[in-house]
């Protein structure tokens, strides 16, 4: 499969994948601290994406153009969006768009400038490999396929979650990080995928418990697909 860049939105989530290889090496690039070693037999590059957009995109570049990673996961938790997505549950995406992308009137809102489209899909090979191995090692969990869209805030009361409902009634989840490393997977011709654990409904109680969350399902569930997806590839 060639080197893997495995990106993890949270520091529990780091931890735990780093627990698990036997050889993990660091190397500092960009103010970030990147792991290399090898987990299921397979050769990785572990990292935290940091926060929001900008950061998220700096490192899945790093992770294209200074290690040469031939294939790339995000990992950590989202917001639930559409009905029926509750929490505890997982959802991989199959496309990723910028909800506060808005270059209008020059272009429509949500459309990347020059790119003529508002969102990149996710490899679909890949992602299925990592819907199968959610549904293989989370048989409590439910798990979906779709539209993940991404912003540069937390989005934490009824009335902005419901009106990304209005705005994008597609999207099943909201994240900060995942349509930037899209973008830049794209522009790198790099295949990706991006899993998410819901930990709240992007309401008014979405910091309640939040890294108690983490520790206690959100990083459990991340290293058993990670484990899953590479052993069966």
């Amino acid at each position: 499969m060639g080197r893997i860049g495995i990106v993890s939105a949270m520091h529990e989530e780091l931890r735990t994948l780093l627990a698990q290889m036997p050889d993990e090496a660091p190397v500092v690039r960009g103010g970030r601290r990147f792991w290399l070693g090898h987990l299921e037999g397979h050769e990785v590059v572990v990292v935290l994406s940091g926060i929001g957009k900008v950061a998220a995109a700096t490192t899945a570049t790093l992770l294209c153009a200074e290690f040469g990673v031939e294939r790339a996961l995000l990992t950590g938790t989202a917001g639930g969006l559409a009905p029926g997505v509750a929490v505890g549950d997982v959802v991989v995406a199959d496309a990723l768009l910028q909800h506060d992308m808005d270059a209008s009137p020059l272009f429509p809102r949500h459309e990347v400038p020059l790119y003529g489209t508002d969102r990149f899909a996710a490899d679909a090979a890949m992602s299925t490999q990592v819907e199968r191995a959610a549904q293989t090692m989370l048989a409590g969990a439910k798990v979906h396929r779709g539209l993940v869209v991404s912003g540069d805030r937390f989005v934490a009361s009824a009335e902005e979650s419901a009106a990304l409902r209005e705005r994008l009634p597609a999207a099943l989840a909201v994240e900060m990080e995942g349509a930037a490393l899209a973008q830049v997977c794209h522009d790198f011709g790099v295949p990706f995928a991006v899993v998410r654990t819901i930990s709240d409904r992007a309401d008014a109680i979405a910091h309640v418990d939040f890294v108690r969350f983490v520790e206690e399902v959100a990083s459990r569930y991340t290293l058993s697909i990670v484990r899953e997806w590479l052993a069966a590839a």
